[in-house]
């Protein structure tokens, strides 16, 4: 369920998990007379600097060409300009990766293998189809495709102008990653699949030859990075305590958790500290009945906790959002679905974001469940569980929190 997207301008002050952060300045990332700090990647475009632009020509029979940055970026604001030949497809890659070796990648039930050499990660789009106007969406380039299209986003779609200047601005917050286009507010995305990368300046494959895109004005603000931080220690449960039945036994670095049919009561490993917003990152493996990721939650009710669960179940439901004790299901996932990003009998890697009254699961790199002004709590305790009058056996591990480093 979906209720309807917020967006807000970027502030003087970043706040980051509680912590305000005062913005650096920006600094040019071109120096307008030389790829000096830039490197290509990819395919065999042409790059050449320009009456103090960077101007990429395409050449037929080669593949995505990107010109990078020899630095990497976590957190931080990109500003520029650019203007493309109405043709040709380009795009911003921002925390960007590009490895000597073929890597993996997990997208639900997908094993996505990503070639030596390939340039991947995230991109605000330069689009040249005037019939879709998807100019500053979100797209994840060699990896998950689009993140956020601009489908029924008339004001975002009308923003770009082909061929004319356009000015983009990219601001990347832990898992906060928006857009805007001239002014106007486009995209507005909760990832945190790559955290730091290089910025780059695509010139898409054609089969026309000599078609350009420029880029000028490029400065960015570096704010820092944000990490994964353990939220377990992996060996002890400080910082966590039992209430109610079930098991929970430490063992080669992971929860295994159990409970019995026979016990209708509940039972769950709560923290001790309480949270407002967070991103929060953890392994599982259900073997046989109910769980769940439990936040924002009270202590009371029936079932001994009242809040917020990313579902976590051996067989249905995966990553769907339910409010225990409240309006029960406030985003289930149809079972067609579920089979897409949920892997049985094996290890998911479950995210669950909560900023506001913003909230958003992934399962396996797959946005499973979104909510927007949710009405619910915006603050409890995070906790696991075992269900109660079922058989329950998981495992967990790498439970960790999004934090910011510097």
């Amino acid at each position: 369920m979906i209720l309807r997207r917020r967006f807000s301008p970027l502030l003087p002050l970043l706040c980051l998990g509680g912590t305000l952060l005062t913005a650096a300045e920006f600094q040019p990332v071109f120096n307008g007379q030389s790829l000096a700090g830039w490197v290509q990647r990819g395919g065999q475009a042409d790059y050449r600097v320009e009456d103090g632009c960077i101007v990429g020509t395409t050449v037929v029979g080669t593949p995505n060409s990107f010109l990078c940055t020899e630095k990497d970026y976590g957190d931080f604001v990109l500003e520029l300009e650019v203007k493309s030949d109405p043709q040709l497809n380009s795009g911003i890659q921002f925390r960007s990766e590009h490895f000597a070796r073929p890597t993996t990648f997990q997208h639900g039930v997908k094993t996505i293998t990503i070639p030596a050499g390939r340039v991947h990660g995230y991109q605000a789009e330069v689009d040249s189809n005037p019939n879709r106007r998807w100019s500053g969406g979100i797209y994840d380039e060699g990896r998950r495709a689009w993140l956020q299209n601009l489908t029924d986003q008339p004001a975002a779609q009308a923003a770009f102008k082909f061929g004319e200047w356009n000015h983009y601005r990219i601001a990347c917050a832990g898992a906060s990653l928006r857009t805007w286009v001239n002014g106007v507010p486009v995209a507005d995305y909760l990832d945190a699949t790559t955290l730091s990368g290089f910025i780059g300046l695509q010139v898409h494959s054609s089969k026309r030859a000599d078609l350009q895109v420029r880029f000028q004005n490029l400065k960015v603000q570096d704010l820092g990075r944000s990490e994964w931080k353990p939220l377990w220690d992996g060996k002890t449960l400080n910082g966590w305590r039992i209430i109610g039945k079930g098991d929970w036994r430490i063992s080669d670095g992971m929860i295994h958790a159990t409970h019995s049919k026979d016990d209708q009561e509940f039972g769950h490993l709560v923290t001790d500290k309480v949270y407002s917003d967070f991103v929060v990152r953890l392994k599982y493996k259900a073997i046989k009945g109910n769980s769940g990721f439990y936040f924002r939650i009270e202590e009371k009710g029936f079932s001994g906790v009242s809040g917020f669960q990313a579902e976590i179940d051996a067989e249905k439901d995966a990553g769907g959002l339910y409010e225990t004790n409240g309006r029960a299901w406030v985003s289930q996932p149809k079972p067609e679905d579920v089979q897409k990003w949920f892997r049985p009998q094996e290890w998911n890697v479950m995210t669950v974001f909560a900023q506001g009254r913003r909230l958003a699961v992934d399962v396996n790199g797959y946005r499973t469940a979104e909510l927007f002004d949710d009405p619910g709590r915006t603050e409890g305790r995070l906790a696991l569980q075992v269900h109660g009058g079922q058989d329950c056996e998981l495992f967990f591990k790498d439970i960790e929190i999004l934090e910011k480093v510097r």
